[in-house]
């Protein structure tokens, strides 16, 4: 089971391309951080303004340096259902652990809909999928009850949930059980969520702080309560600060400021305005971060 801290990986740009020696680098430098799995080519990796090309180089650039030590999940949605299977395939092809699915955005789909959809890629490739729940990005909101019809997918093992529902995670678990993977996607609320049945969080606070992450959620697994609740208010500055503007240019900023890559971004996304810069260089500094 996927479990603990897994970085919503950013992408790094240097004159308009992808800079794949940066990008090498930086997953080199979160396995060192002890991050416990990366996620590539997510909304946080700006996947919707690469080309395919690029979405397929950077997963295989992924799995290349991540090397079997951690898990590797490749983001492969679409809103078309087609697009996404080609580009599962390719994910399983290029050996990554799992993919990473988000629900069809724009179309907006019946839950049937949205069923097929995941049931479609499901049958049609050789690798686990994990379900990314994102009403607020995709405008339609997977039900616990279709997810529990997923969940009898036996290649879907899991879902990455950003509703922000609190309640969700555990009226999951009691719908489909314990094995179900279920993955935050929400930085803030993370130990909210592992208390209502999570296992672990797909983060982007990670990028810049991957080992504080990683030990936020192994002093949970421990049972290390008072260090992980620490942990989490120290943290939560940060986590405000990377989604003060559209994400990732906060986090891509912090980034930079690690000297881990540029801040460059892709239109229609621009790089944060002078008042996020001072907030994001105040809670990284706050965490002796720089």
């Amino acid at each position: 089971m996927l479990k603990g801290s897994l970085t919503a990986l950013i992408t790094p740009f240097r004159d308009g391309k992808v800079d794949e020696s940066a990008f090498q680098s930086f997953v080199d430098w979160q396995i060192a951080e002890g991050t416990h799995g990366v996620v590539p080519c997510g909304t946080t990796g700006e996947s919707a303004t690469l080309s395919h090309t690029e979405h397929r180089r950077v997963i295989e650039l992924c799995i290349e340096v991540a090397n079997g030590r951690i898990p590797v999940v490749a983001g492969t949605g679409s809103n078309s259902t087609e697009e996404a299977i080609a580009l599962t395939r390719h994910a399983a092809q290029a050996g990554a652990d799992a993919a990473l699915v988000v629900a069809p955005y724009y179309n907006k789909p019946s839950q049937e809909g949205l069923f097929r959809h995941f049931e479609a890629i499901a049958r049609a490739v050789d690798i686990p999928i994990v379900v990314y729940n994102i009403p607020g990005r995709s405008v339609v909101d997977i039900s616990v009850e279709t997810m529990a019809r997923l969940a009898a997918i036996p290649a879907i093992i899991g879902v990455k949930d950003a509703t922000a529902d609190l309640a969700r995670p555990l009226r999951l678990r009691n719908a489909v059980g314990p094995d179900f993977c279920q993955l935050s996607g929400e930085d803030a609320t993370v130990t909210a969520f592992l208390a209502q049945g999570g296992v672990g969080c797909i983060s982007v606070t990670s990028n810049v702080a991957p080992r504080l992450c990683a030990q936020l959620h192994e002093s949970w697994a421990s049972g290390d309560l008072a260090t992980c609740f620490a942990i989490r208010d120290r943290l939560a500055p940060l986590h405000d600060a990377m989604f003060c503007e559209p994400n990732p240019a906060p986090a891509k900023y912090g980034v930079s400021l690690l000297g881990k890559g540029a801040e460059d971004l892709r239109l229609p996304l621009v790089a944060v305005t002078e008042t996020a810069r001072a907030r994001v260089r105040a809670a990284m500094a706050g965490l002796n971060l720089i």
